[in-house]
């Protein structure tokens, strides 16, 4: 596999720089992605590869412009998609009454 979540090693990409004593969530969005992602595998309509795989799909630069947990949310969406368990729409729409703090 050669994509953009294969970085390891290549050359004129700088510098990593870790952040010191980082905290596995830096926001409370992140926890709950994550917690939602391990959720949804128990519907049993993917496994953990299938995960890590719809992640690792994503168009190269928008992987590269997406954080850690970002990469976990589009690759849930994509799996809930695919398995015809919600549409586009549907995840569209409440994600915009989440922006607007609609959160019932």
């Amino acid at each position: 596999m050669n994509g953009a979540h294969d970085l390891g090693g290549m050359h004129r990409l700088g510098p990593i720089n870790p952040e010191s004593n980082e905290p596995v969530f830096h926001q409370e969005w992140e926890r709950r992605c994550f917690a939602l992602t391990l959720a949804c595998g128990f519907l049993g309509e993917w496994n953990l590869d299938m995960s890590r795989r719809a992640r690792e799909r994503m168009h190269p630069a928008k992987y590269l412009q997406t954080s850690y947990y970002e990469h976990w949310l589009i690759g849930l969406q994509t799996l809930l998609v695919e398995k015809g368990l919600l549409t586009e729409e549907e995840i569209a729409r409440r994600m915009s009454e989440i922006g607007k703090g609609e959160t019932s």
